[in-house]
């Protein structure tokens, strides 16, 4: 066993790369004794709104809640209704399906590509029926997976386009960010996301502004005036603390992402090794890195392999949603063998914009020793 330690992803590095202002932030807000729905919640939704380029931000409790909101306002405001089908990639993790099936509206799986890992365009129009309202495209791993096709569609069929960019902050294409391309999009600030809070978060953005009072009055209880409530809502809100930090680390994510795409590109030069596949290289515009996918027929013995000599991976998924049983007997004989054999061959490299070249040279060296 080797005594080399390499995370996946050490969040106490990431955190340092700015500590002293995420520090000086934090105790601004502890000492301002005001902890919800305040001024730190105003600029950071301002400076986010403007970062992704919409006309609105709303921030609430974590990724899965913005994608529920940006559904059920829809159905608040008659767009849709329980039993409408919305196409989403089969390959992703469960809260992209989790809140379609949620707000009682269906989920209609499509697999994706395996050259780019996201859902094929070529595929969608098929799936398309006199029920389908809504396409969430999922930008998995940090890669955009918007298209020409998948707009076209959306326009000839009036469908919305939600965006699930829970792992894109700051990825492009045509240069605009992800987050604005559609109707609407969810993000979240998990810890380990590149732009993460030290705690949950996340946010929806959208340039409706009659959707997006509807979403900030469900996520405050259903209220738009106090002890007055339009909706039934939940409690689903971002803590100023949260909202300041955010705000400070929002400042360094393009740097961030440099950061994250010159570790890829040390990856995609020099692996070198016929059991591995990697997935289509994209321009940095269109892919900010927060997953490093690779996939191989061995992926458990590589993983075990790389973790005797201590380096930490991760799968990304190994189970696919329609597989959970959470969602036994939901699709029925349902085949995707193209999300399955993801589920069984992807394996996720340490990726971050802390982790040190030296550390990426010797992951690659034993990658391409694995026989």
């Amino acid at each position: 066993m080797s005594n080399i330690s390499i995370p996946f992803l050490s969040l106490k590095d990431v955190t340092a790369l700015h500590g002293e202002e995420i520090r000086e932030a934090a105790c601004r807000v502890v000492e301002s004794g005001w902890y919800l729905q305040g001024k730190e919640n105003e600029q950071f939704e301002r400076h986010y709104a403007d970062y992704i380029g919409t006309r609105h931000c709303i921030g609430c409790g974590n990724g899965l809640d913005a994608l529920i909101w940006i559904y059920r306002a829809y159905i608040e405001l008659g767009i849709m209704r329980p039993g409408d089908e919305v196409i989403v990639p089969a390959n992703t993790y469960i809260a992209s399906i989790l809140a379609i099936t949620e707000n009682g509206l269906k989920a209609v799986l499509v697999e994706p590509d395996p050259r780019t890992l996201e859902l094929d365009d070529s595929r969608v129009e098929e799936a398309i029926t006199d029920r389908t309202r809504s396409i969430l495209l999922v930008h998995l791993y940090g890669r955009c997976a918007c298209t020409e096709k998948i707009l076209a569609l959306c326009q000839k069929y009036n469908l919305k386009l939600v965006e699930d960019n829970a792992q894109a902050h700051g990825c492009a294409y045509r240069g605009r960010h992800t987050g604005s391309l559609g109707d609407a999009a969810g993000h979240s600030f998990y810890p380990g996301k590149n732009l993460g809070a030290l705690g949950d978060g996340g946010a929806v953005t959208t340039d409706d502004g009659e959707l997006a009072a509807c979403i900030r009055a469900l996520a405050n209880y259903g209220s738009q005036k106090k002890y007055v409530f339009k909706y039934r809502g939940r409690n689903s809100r971002l803590d100023e603390i949260q909202a300041a930090i955010l705000d400070i680390k929002l400042r360094y994510l393009d740097e961030d992402n440099r950061a994250r795409q010159r570790v890829a590109a040390l990856y995609y030069d020099n692996l070198d090794n016929p059991l591995i596949t990697l997935p289509a290289r994209l321009p940095d515009d269109n892919n900010v890195y927060h997953l490093f996918p690779i996939l191989c027929h061995r992926r458990d013995e590589l993983q075990r392999y790389l973790a005797d000599h201590g380096v930490q991976t991760q799968i990304h998924y190994p189970i696919p949603a329609h597989l959970q049983e959470c969602y036994q007997g939901e699709w029925e004989r349902l085949c995707l063998p193209i999300t399955e054999t993801l589920a069984r061959e992807e394996l996720s490299l340490p990726m971050g914009p802390a982790i040190q070249e030296d550390d990426i040279l010797l992951i690659i060296k034993l990658i391409n020793q694995f026989r």
